[in-house]
């Protein structure tokens, strides 16, 4: 049976004005380097320049796999809780009905656009931020909306769903960082040890 892949990125590490960092770009290409025995037909990439570099990086490595913006894979809060958990006020503070309801119409958008089946075998890598594919994993696994806060993929990180026609999606992977030597794993996230 035909499956559309995803594979998702974290764009590499980025510093305060979303350029890439070194790390940044390491990651990206050894990112690359594990993609490159796929058969991307397609890089999809957020507008923001983090995610537009990380993606012309990976294109290095994929030879023949088209580049594309795509709008819905911009950095947004996709879902705003009506009433949040209380160790995620805080981060909610501020958000106003407005801004909700755009990251509710956003995240609409990303899954119209990017899960249903294709009906053929395809490999798309989608580069984008860490709020869209926790919202894009939430999706799959068809949690309560809520249930993205606390997904953190890291920088660079890939997940991998599979879209068959008549059939759940699959998460094949999510934030696997194998192709990253330790020094460059869980690069955006707060201090202290981590595997």
């Amino acid at each position: 049976m035909p499956a559309r892949r995803l594979h998702l990125v974290r764009h590499g590490a980025a510093d305060p004005f979303g350029r890439l960092t070194d790390d940044g770009h390491r990651q990206s290409e050894l990112l690359g380097t594990r993609l490159a025995a796929l058969p991307i037909g397609a890089v999809w990439h957020s507008p923001l320049p983090r995610a537009v570099r990380s993606a012309q990086i990976l294109a290095e490595y994929l030879p023949g796999a088209g580049v594309h913006e795509a709008d819905e894979l911009v950095d947004h809060v996709p879902h705003v809780p009506g009433a949040p958990p209380a160790e995620w006020a805080g981060f909610f503070d501020g958000y106003d009905a407005a801004e909700a309801a755009d990251g509710a119409a956003r995240a609409a958008a990303l899954t119209g656009r990017f899960t249903r089946p294709t009906g053929t075998d395809t490999h798309e890598v989608l580069v984008t931020h860490a709020y869209p594919i926790a919202w894009l994993v939430r999706h799959a696994l068809d949690a309560p909306p809520a249930r993205w806060l606390g997904l953190n993929p890291g920088n660079a990180s890939l997940t991998v769903i599979e879209y068959r026609p008549g059939a759940a999606p699959t998460l094949v992977l999510y934030n696997d960082m194998g192709h990253l030597p330790p020094e460059l794993r869980w690069t955006g996230f707060g201090g202290g040890p981590h595997p």
